[in-house]
C-alpha cells in the first residue's frame, strides 16, 4: 500500500494557497488535510489533523510563521515544518533552520520542486531550493544557535521598546541578567543595535503575537 503524506498548508494569501493545494492535489501520494491562513490556526489545526508536513509561511498577520514553527514542534515534534517563502535572504533561512523547519523553498520554484522538497523531508532530509542554498554561505543554517525560550520572552520585551530595567521588572529578574541574556540575543542573531532586534521581531512575527493569548 502506498503511504500517503498528509499536508497543512499555511499561507495567508488565498491564491497561494488554494495554487499549492491544486498542484498537490494532483500526486496520489499527497492527502492536503487543510490550508489555513494563519500561524494561530495553524497552532490550534496542527494538533486536529496530525499532519505529516506543514506548508509554512513566514509573514502573515496575526501569529507569525517561526512563533507557529516553535510552538507546533513542542507539542508535536514529529511534524515537518517546511518553509514556503518569498525571502530569499540568509537571514531568514538560517533563523527558520534555527527555529525547526526541516526545509526552505522560494515561491517562486517550479511546482515539482515542492513535491521534490515533501519527498525529501520525508526521508529525514533537510532541503533547500537552489535559490536559498545558494543564498547561504558555507557554516551558516542548522548550526546556528537558536534562542532560548526566555531570550525570546526577553526579546519581545527589548522590541517593544523596554528598557533593562523594565524588563527586568516585568520578568522578575535582574537588570545585570537582563544585560547578559541581550549580548547574548544580539550575538546570536549577528545584530549590533536595539533597533535591529526591533526589525527582527517584526519581520520574524514575534510581535505579532503579542496580547494574543499564545
Amino acid at each position: 500500500m502506498q503511504n500517503i503524506t498528509r499536508i497543512l498548508i499555511v499561507d495567508d494569501h488565498p491564491m497561494v494557497a488554494e495554487g499549492i493545494q491544486s498542484i498537490l492535489e494532483s500526486y496520489a501520494d499527497i492527502d492536503v488535510v487543510g490550508a489555513v491562513s494563519g500561524g494561530r490556526e495553524a497552532i490550534a489545526r496542527a494538533e486536529d489533523l496530525s499532519p505529516d508536513v506543514i506548508l509554512m509561511d513566514l509573514n502573515m498577520p496575526d501569529v507569525g510563521g517561526l512563533s507557529a514553527t516553535e510552538i507546533i514542534l513542542e507539542r508535536r515534534p514529529e511534524t515537518r515544518v517546511l518553509i514556503l517563502s518569498m525571502h530569499d535572504s540568509p537571514e531568514y533561512i538560517s533563523t527558520a533552520l534555527s527555529h525547526g523547519a526541516v526545509g526552505y523553498v522560494l515561491k517562486d520554484v517550479q511546482p515539482e520542486e515542492i513535491k521534490t522538497a515533501i519527498d525529501a523531508v520525508m526521508r529525514g532530509e533537510q532541503y533547500l531550493c537552489t535559490g536559498a542554498a545558494g543564498s547561504l554561505s558555507p557554516g551558516t543554517g542548522s548550526n546556528r544557535e537558536a534562542l532560548t525560550g526566555r531570550e525570546q520572552t526577553i526579546l519581545l520585551e527589548l522590541a517593544q521598546g523596554k528598557s533593562n530595567k523594565e524588563v527586568a521588572i516585568a520578568l522578575d529578574i535582574s537588570v545585570r541578567t537582563v544585560e547578559t541574556h541581550r549580548k547574548n540575543i544580539k550575538r546570536k542573531l549577528g545584530i549590533s543595535s536595539t533597533a535591529g532586534l526591533t526589525r527582527y521581531a517584526l519581520e520574524h512575527g514575534v510581535l505579532q503575537g503579542t496580547g494574543r493569548g499564545i
